[in-house]
């Protein structure tokens, strides 16, 4: 990952910094690895000044997360923070740009802990002062695209009807959520695009398991797999193993309806033509097995 964050690093003195998306499932190790990374760049021989930014710190604060659920009350995937429609947009926007035009800016913090896990942010957040080398923009939904409504219409009749979750349990996908929902979040998500427009370069975690088995089932392996390893730490504090299931639940559309954005962009749906990712040949795709062991690379 360093290596190819290196590769694409304009020579100094550089009049803006290099803006990295990076971009991987639940309980993948995204944010273990970004700041692993963010610490490798920083130590010699690179001594690289370098900025982590997750969108989960973009979230709307609690009331605003609030009245997103009371207005969208239907539509279940929108209840609680995470998918596209529960993040302040412009603040994200204002944050990249001034990010990517070297100047001093604050960044925000999201606290998840409070309101009994529901999350807001806090008042005061991190100060990150140029010179800046390299931005690190990680989630769980960066690159993904909005589809048009005929896209929208062939991946809902294509999307496979139970989505395993492990051990012979599955999800309803139909049962759990409606057309109207995904239709609702994929128009929500259009506004995200002036996010990745800003990024220069890609990594994504994508799961790639030896057995035959869903990709899917090891995000609710790896997410079930942190919720046990922080209750052991904090004396079980934490979620049930189902209900680290309904959390993960709420995600999976987004993977199973957005997420070829990463590579494929998305169409313009005032001229119809596609609108490639600006890190196509410029992207390093990591596949990892169950364990989170690196079984190969990829460029994209």
């Amino acid at each position: 990952m360093a290596q190819h964050v290196l590769a694409h690093l304009p020579p100094s003195p550089r009049s803006s910094p290099l803006l990295v998306g990076i971009q991987g499932p639940q309980g993948s190790g995204k944010t273990f690895l970004t700041s692993h990374l963010r610490s490798f760049l920083a130590s010699p021989p690179y001594s690289l000044s370098v900025c982590v930014l997750s969108i989960d710190d973009l979230y709307l604060p609690h009331s605003g997360l609030k009245r997103v659920a009371a207005e969208s009350s239907d539509n279940r995937l929108l209840q609680g923070r995470g998918l596209p429609g529960t993040h302040d947009v412009p603040l994200g926007s204002e944050v990249l740009a001034k990010l990517r035009a070297g100047e001093e800016v604050e960044l925000p913090v999201f606290e998840k802990s409070l309101f009994d896990g529901e999350g807001d942010r806090l008042p005061r957040g991190q100060v990150v002062r140029p010179p800046l080398d390299v931005v690190l923009l990680e989630g769980w939904f960066v690159g993904f695209a909005p589809l048009t409504q005929g896209e929208l219409e062939r991946k809902w009749e294509e999307a496979p009807e139970r989505i395993e979750r492990g051990k012979g349990d599955a999800l309803d996908l139909r049962a759990f959520v409606k057309r109207e929902d995904v239709a609702d979040v994929n128009e929500r998500l259009r506004v995200y695009v002036g996010w990745w427009e800003m990024l220069d370069v890609f990594i994504q975690l994508s799961p790639r398991p030896a057995r035959a088995v869903s990709p899917h089932s090891l995000i609710y392996k790896w997410r079930l797999e942190q919720e046990h390893n922080m209750k052991a730490k904090n004396g079980g504090k934490g979620m049930s193993d189902e209900a680290v299931k309904a959390f993960v639940d709420r995600y999976i559309p987004g993977y199973v309806f957005f997420q070829d954005g990463v590579t494929e962009g998305y169409l313009n749906p005032a001229t119809g033509e596609r609108v490639a990712p600006q890190w196509v040949g410029k992207g390093l795709r990591v596949l990892i097995g169950e364990e989170r062991q690196v079984v190969g690379t990829e460029a994209f």
